[in-house]
């Protein structure tokens, strides 16, 4: 904990050293009139800098609620960074304004606060941000990468975990059901394994969940894809993929991966994951499905359930 501190702070601090060598080659904001004070000017202008960029981290971890952490996956840490680069740029164009106004405007009277001020300081350290944060994507580009494959490890891993207490369940189920009474249910909350899929026409489309590969919307359709005896098999069904969503709610293992897709996590071969893009690679049929941003957390979630 204390080593990833240092990294960061090292990490901030080259940053602002970056944006204030910027500053003092092209000498914005009227720094030129300045002579040679104007270096002096630029090394308090980094020292606020710095405490912008500690103040930035206390609000990301107590405000936004994304404290710094190696350990929440790739995608976490890459979103931390945009949030901090737009609260940081934010933050240190307010505060050079600030300073332009209190204590550069004696010499150049258009350093007083105003929006267009404003703007013009936002611009220039939003170019800055930019480019830092080019450079230290690349620089730790390895390491991304080297995360990112740990992570996809580590959730195939659990994905194998979840479908394997997931076949425990259902053969756990059909012994108890064929021991007892036919016309006796011990578990009537169970959901049935059997479903029939309707629309808003007379089609229907009846399958075993266990064999639901994923659903697709097409249009004012959804197709479903099944494998069914020894073959994938699709049926087109007059839905839309919110109302088919609604119909499997009480199944855990089918959930939402796209707004065009749902999946069954039990029909998942594995987790493929590259430059922080996710696609669930389908048993039987071998298709590849996305997996949008908005949705990659709640499957990272239910794939963790097994922890």
């Amino acid at each position: 904990m204390i080593q990833s501190r240092k990294e960061t702070f090292r990490v901030r601090v080259i940053s602002v050293c970056f944006s204030v060598l910027v500053l003092a080659i092209f000498k914005p904001f009227g720094l030129h009139a300045w002579q040679w004070e104007a270096y002096v000017h630029l090394l308090a202008i980094g020292l606020l800098g710095i405490f912008v960029c500690m103040l930035t981290e206390v609000i990301l971890k107590y405000l936004v609620r994304m404290p710094h952490s190696l350990d929440l996956g790739v995608d976490y840490i890459i979103r931390r960074n945009l949030w901090f680069q737009c609260i940081n740029t934010f933050l240190v164009s307010l505060m050079i304004c600030l300073y332009r106004h209190f204590v550069l405007s004696g010499r150049i009277e258009n350093n007083r606060l105003s929006l267009g001020n404003f703007l013009e300081t936002l611009i220039i350290m939003g170019f800055c941000s930019f480019a830092i944060g080019l450079y230290w994507r690349y620089k730790f580009r390895s390491r991304y990468l080297a995360a990112e494959l740990e992570e996809t490890r580590m959730m195939n891993e659990q994905l194998k975990k979840l479908q394997q207490e997931a076949e425990v369940q259902v053969d756990e189920t059909t012994s108890t059901k064929s021991d007892s009474d036919p016309d006796f249910s011990t578990d009537s909350m169970a959901p049935p394994s059997t479903i029939v899929l309707t629309g808003s026409t007379s089609e229907t489309v009846t399958l075993q969940i266990s064999n639901l590969l994923y659903v697709e919307a097409v249009g004012n359709y959804v197709k479903v894809y099944q494998w069914c005896e020894g073959q994938v098999r699709s049926d087109l069904l007059r839905a839309t993929s919110k109302q088919i969503e609604e119909s499997l709610s009480a199944y855990p293992m089918i959930v939402r991966c796209h707004r065009a897709f749902l999946v069954n996590l039990g029909q998942v071969e594995k987790i493929v994951a590259q430059s922080g893009h996710m696609q669930l690679l389908i048993q039987h049929s071998h298709d590849l499905i996305p997996v949008s941003r908005s949705n990659m957390s709640h499957i990272k979630d239910t794939i963790k359930k097994v922890n």
